[in-house]
């Protein structure tokens, strides 16, 4: 799913819009124990009852498509045979009403999750009626291409509040207030299934993660029977690591400059052309990149068989999951320096009389401790 596929959903998902007519809860505490089960009618919810449940619904499409939006594949033969994907499908069809169906997803999920606190398992399965988009790509509400049905399932930690004094109305002041216990926002959901090209695809899911460096990988197997993508997190890391090892000596400034400078405009062209699919990038456009600031032949082919065995055999990344768009930062056990990735050209590394130097143009105003000080040229040969 792309980032308007995901916007058409999330504002599909509303009290006011959505055809959702209940949703179901299982709280369990830090001992997986179930302490309760139930069923809310979104019907016979008070306005703000209702509107902080789909809020909470909604941030499952929430957040960046690659980061906290990743896509779950399905093999055609777990499509076909598969139990996990069987049971996904089952719970979709029966609009959660099998309560052993519901039981058995939910074992999944308790026999999963590792967590200090108590924890609720929110799920529901909505309709949405896709409309039709003419020429103009505007929405013609006569006509309706198909129904998406699918389930959106997310798990909210439950936090004790803090002790606070609080007012009674009645005595006309303030006194100790008990701790409740209150519903945060979920940290990890799914959908199911995804809405590729505004129509149903059951051979996919969409994980939700709030921490982009954790993928859940044990929840993912235990729901989806596949493993999940890197976490964009380790895939910066995994991704510095490999140009550091692969390259070696001929890791320098300009090549990391070369390489943030490359992925970061293309990431600027893909947001001016509004086009909806995610921006991905191969192996062969970094190679290229590598080739045009005078890699060797015999790095950029260790670049490549390191970049297979680390993400995979003709693996495609999300540009921002790997470079920091906005910051570009030059760092030594004593100095580090930050600067605009559009003013990286002005950092530069010299050896001077065998010293290695990191050098920054200064034509501009220089300030040290907020005050404006001047560069000399006497006072740069007294240094020299």
């Amino acid at each position: 799913m792309n980032e308007k596929e995901n916007g058409e959903i999330r504002r599909h998902t509303r009290r006011d819009r959505s055809n959702m007519t209940a949703i179901y809860g299982c709280y369990v505490n830090a001992q997986k124990t179930i302490l309760s089960q139930f069923r809310l009618s979104t019907g016979t919810m008070s306005e703000n009852e209702g509107d902080r449940y789909f809020t909470f619904m909604k941030k499952i499409l929430s957040g960046g498509v690659g980061r906290n939006l990743i896509d779950i594949g399905f093999s055609t033969q777990q499509v076909m045979e598969g139990e996990e994907h069987k049971l996904l499908m089952a719970l979709r069809d029966c609009k959660l009403a099998d309560e052993e169906l519901l039981a058995q997803f939910y074992g999944k999920i308790i026999e999963t999750v590792q967590s200090d606190d108590n924890y609720l398992i929110l799920i529901g399965c909505d309709a949405y009626d896709v409309p039709f988009k003419n020429r103009n790509d505007d929405d013609d509400a006569d006509r309706a291409e198909e129904t998406y049905r699918y389930l959106l399932c997310g798990i909210c930690p439950v936090k004790d509040s803090k002790p606070a004094l609080a007012y009674d109305s009645e005595e006309k002041v303030f006194h100790d207030g008990a701790i409740r216990q209150q519903l945060a926002p979920p940290t990890v959901g799914f959908l199911f299934p995804s809405f590729d090209d505004r129509t149903t695809n059951i051979y996919h899911a969409q994980l939700y993660t709030r921490d982009t460096g954790d993928n859940h990988e044990e929840l993912v197997k235990a729901l989806f029977n596949t493993d999940p993508v890197m976490a964009a997190k380790d895939q910066k890391q995994a991704f510095e690591a490999l140009l550091e090892r692969s390259l070696d000596d001929e890791c320098s400034l300009e090549v990391v400059q070369a390489v943030q400078t490359e992925l970061t405009q293309l990431m600027a062209m893909h947001k001016e052309s509004k086009v909806a699919d995610p921006l991905l990038i191969s192996k062969d456009q970094v190679e290229a990149v590598l080739t045009a600031n005078g890699v060797s032949e015999e790095k950029i082919s260790k670049f490549s068989v390191d970049f297979d065995d680390t993400f995979g055999f003709e693996a495609e990344l999300h540009p921002k999951n790997v470079v920091d768009q906005k910051h570009f930062q030059v760092k030594t056990p004593d100095v580090t320096i930050n600067v605009a990735p559009e003013s990286s050209h002005l950092v530069q590394t010299k050896i001077i009389e065998g010293m290695k130097y990191i050098l920054i143009a200064a034509d501009e105003n220089v300030e040290v401790n907020g005050v404006n000080v001047n560069i000399t040229e006497e006072r740069e040969l007294a240094q020299v």
